[in-house]
């Protein structure tokens, strides 16, 4: 019996010792699900965060993210606003969901909308595996007049959203200054004398607080640095154009660090995922400079300044720390890697473009399966007899790998760049007969062929009609967002 005593106390206390001797990887093996918050800035491309070589402004919150984390140099997302939110949200390209353009849903409605009988959203698998969910910032893609439980029923738990601009509802077109926000507790209204980009990281910190026990997925789509230009708390005397722009920026990165700062107060920041990153480049009017050049904002084009973005991935212990990989990611991969962090699969039934990062993130491989990326879709979609659908039939794209890229207009390959010599696209190497550029556009060529010969419709049921809808001969321009 005490023979037996003495086997069962060594053995405990070896187990005990064990919780201090294992290494990281063993216990995070362990712990529950990870948190993850998802921060995407409105019109910003990597000319504008100083990690990235940015030299018209510093960015230290952001930069604390990527020095103490993973900072991928090949990430696309779409040109713009529309095609990147419904691709980041479904894992598939435009091409197959069907959102090629832009279509603010709030203003211009025409019964079109993101319709979760007929889409996937990462929220939706991830609230399935037991994440406590919740989306704060810009969504536009459904009317919450029309249909004001859109967010539950993609995925969310809880939300906090500024609206959009809701046509014939002028007070909703702020978003900034006495900001017009919908949430899951209150309806939609302004919020006099506040500033919308506080109310919403507010809202996140609360959420945490609240639930930080369980897993939890942030979605942060965030309003900054969009126009209309304004000033911001902390530089109400900015009033240049160029001014209030910088102004933004720098919001955006004190916004940043206190959403990291109540990770760490909370005592959860080992086990909170924090991916930042940006929905398309910056406006066409704004100029920055990167790596010694001057850096045109791109949003809507298929330039480089259009779907490149900064892409970050942050939380100590679990991600490598000050790594810089050349990985190829595309906002399609997003769903895929939620899910494999989650610790499940995506249904079986449900077509994906994308590949999971999870373990390239987790420091396990440095690579995905993914040969190339793509990006598409400019302007407004097109409104006909049967709904919103795609304004060419074959929309205009680049796919591109880690060293070529190649235009495609009207279904034909017009251009080809070897980026690694040629960052600013000035060289069509479409007539070289340089065996390496030669084999770059038959392989890009193959890839061309494997896409389908006509764009897919945006898959929805139209709401009942609207007092405010465009009508079928409407061709709206795209106009504020």
């Amino acid at each position: 019996m005490r023979q037996r005593l003495t086997r069962y106390c060594l053995v405990a206390c070896m187990a005990f010792i064990g919780l201090f001797t294992a290494s990281p990887n063993q216990l995070h093996a362990k712990q529950r699900q990870p948190n993850i918050l998802f921060i995407m800035v409105d019109d910003l491309g990597p000319e504008w965060i100083s990690s990235y070589g940015a030299e018209l402004i510093k960015t230290p919150r952001i930069d604390e993210l990527a020095s103490g984390g993973l900072s991928f140099t090949n990430a696309y997302s779409m040109p713009q606003c529309t095609p990147t939110r419904v691709t980041l949200l479904t894992g598939q390209y435009p091409f197959r969901h069907g959102w090629c353009n832009h279509w603010d849903v709030p203003r211009w409605g025409a019964g079109c909308h993101f319709d979760w009988k007929e889409n996937a959203s990462f929220a939706r698998i991830l609230r399935d595996e037991g994440y406590l969910t919740c989306a704060a910032g810009k969504w536009q893609i459904n009317d919450f007049r029309v249909q004001p439980l859109a967010m539950k029923h993609h995925g969310f738990d809880r939300w906090c959203m500024w609206t959009g601009y809701e046509s014939e509802n002028p007070p909703s077109g702020e978003r900034y200054w006495d900001p017009y926000i919908y949430t899951d507790q209150t309806p939609s209204k302004t919020y006099e004398g506040k500033f919308g980009p506080d109310l919403f990281v507010d809202y996140l910190i609360d959420f945490m607080k609240e639930n930080r026990g369980r897993p939890l997925l942030m979605y942060y789509p965030m309003v900054l640095t969009h126009g209309p230009l304004v000033a911001t708390p902390d530089k109400p005397n900015a009033s240049s154009k160029a001014e209030k722009h910088a102004a933004m920026v720098l919001y955006t990165d004190t916004l940043v660090g206190r959403l990291v700062d109540a990770i760490d107060e909370l005592g959860i920041r080992d086990d909170t995922i924090v991916i930042f990153t940006t929905d398309n480049g910056s406006g066409g009017g704004i100029r920055g400079r990167m790596d010694g050049r001057e850096v045109r904002g791109g949003k809507a084009k298929l330039t480089e300044n259009g779907p490149r973005q900064p892409f970050i991935v942050n939380c100590p212990g679990r991600v490598p720390a000050g790594v810089t990989s050349d990985t190829l990611t595309d906002f399609t991969d997003i769903l895929p890697t939620f899910a494999e962090l989650a610790g499940t699969k995506p249904p079986a039934e449900l077509t994906l473009d994308g590949y999971s990062l999870a373990k390239v993130i987790l420091g396990k491989r440095d690579d995905t399966a993914r040969k190339w990326m793509l990006a598409m879709g400019f302007g407004a979609a097109s409104l006909d007899v049967n709904g919103v659908r795609p304004r060419q039939e074959f929309t205009d794209r680049v796919i591109r790998d880690k060293q070529y890229k190649v235009f495609i207009i009207n279904r034909q390959i017009t251009r080809l760049h070897d980026l690694s010599m040629d960052p600013t696209e000035e060289i069509n190497l479409l007539e070289s007969r340089l065996p390496a550029d030669r084999a770059a556009l038959a392989r890009f060529e193959r890839t061309l062929a494997s896409f389908p010969a006509k764009d897919a419709r945006p898959r929805y049921q139209p709401t009942p009609p609207q007092p405010w809808d465009r009508k079928p001969s409407a061709n709206p321009k795209q106009g504020k967002k």
